[in-house]
């Protein structure tokens, strides 16, 4: 149904064969492929597939919008191919993946809005009606804040949760989805062997928590003002040198450093170390290793973190340990702290997830 209800969107060429081709608008129907291959079983479901995807869409050039909105971005899409009484828990769980990982990146929403069956669209009344009712039950079961609802504002193959997040200066965008979509599993002919032996249609979820990749990274640039935290920043950490006689040193601290999971640049300029201190504290660097001979003879580095006006003087091995420590991203921090707070479970103690 692409080409009847979205083909105003597609970027369309036509090859000199008379061929008429259009660059992928959308990561769905190879996913419905990937589940066609085989016979699939309940037990099977639900069967989740993801990929970041790129996707190519003929958007308007007035509604362009720097890379807020593009014409080619990329998607963390996910399908998953479930039964309709399966349908609630697969939308509490994508609820519970979407906050944790906001919330990592220092995010919060705004807004949840249900987006119900617009005028141009496949399938029956019908089977709109079941699709909506299930979305919005399952909704208001998994989301704690008010769900607002907006008619004629759904996909044209079904009704979707749109979680919108408000930028640093005040703008909301919609990042998260979640569509629940009884039609293309007809369309493509997806079926799957149900308990009593019969062959069933799976629902499928359309879910992606970033949206566009690229939306998602100007909001944090926003939000952040380009000051990221240390997991998130391109550079963790800049060694400048105070003395031309410290290099070799600064290069021994950033290999020490890129050893230990770090992204490390050097400044070896021949330039005043507080010219450089303030150079790169403009570019929001969240730590500056600052090295000159005493700390080359020492072992030692001075650390500045972006924000404060001290120094903290640690051994190389030290600021190693613990910058790779804050470097680490929230989940992955998470699950170290809790693995060194139990004691370890022997081999096959813990289902599988």
């Amino acid at each position: 149904g692409h080409w009847e209800k979205f083909g105003a969107n597609m970027f369309v060429c036509e090859t000199t064969e008379g061929e008429e081709l259009a660059v992928k608008p959308m990561n769905c129907p190879g996913h419905i492929q990937i589940f066609n291959v085989g016979q699939k079983s309940y037990r099977d479901l639900p069967l989740r597939l993801a990929e970041f995807g790129a996707c190519h869409r003929y958007e308007p050039s007035g509604a362009l919008h720097g890379i807020m909105r593009l014409r080619a971005f990329t998607q963390d899409d996910a399908h998953i191919f479930c039964r309709e009484d399966q349908i609630e828990e697969e939308t509490t769980r994508f609820v519970r993946l979407l906050n944790s990982v906001y919330s990592d990146f220092g995010v919060h929403l705004d807004s949840v809005k249900l987006a119900l069956r617009p005028d141009l669209r496949a399938g029956t009344d019908e089977v709109w009606d079941i699709a909506e009712d299930k979305l919005e039950r399952a909704a208001r079961q998994a989301v704690n804040i008010g769900i607002e609802r907006m008619p004629g504002e759904g996909a044209f193959y079904g009704p979707k949760l749109e979680f919108h997040l408000r930028d640093a200066i005040g703008r909301t965008w919609q990042c998260g989805t979640l569509q629940l979509d009884f039609v293309l599993p007809e369309r493509l002919d997806a079926e799957y062997t149900a308990e009593d032996g019969s062959k069933q249609r799976p629902v499928v979820l359309h879910r992606a928590v970033f949206g566009a990749v690229e939306r998602f990274l100007g909001i944090l640039i926003e939000n952040h003002a380009g000051a990221f935290p240390l997991w998130l920043a391109p550079t963790q950490v800049v060694v400048a040198t105070i003395t031309s006689d410290a290099d070799d040193y600064a290069l021994a601290v950033a290999q020490e450093l890129r050893a230990a999971g770090l992204r490390v640049e050097t400044d070896l300029r021949n330039e005043k170390i507080n010219y450089k201190i303030r150079e790169h504290s403009l570019a929001k660097a969240p730590v500056i290793a600052v090295v000159g001979r005493r700390e080359a003879e020492e072992g030692k580095v001075a650390l500045r973190r972006f924000g404060s006006d001290g120094q903290e003087i640690l051994s190389l091995a030290q600021a190693a340990k613990t910058l790779a420590l804050e470097a680490l991203a929230p989940d992955v921090a998470r699950s170290t702290a809790a693995a060194s707070a139990s004691p370890r479970e022997p081999v096959g103690a813990r289902e599988a997830g």
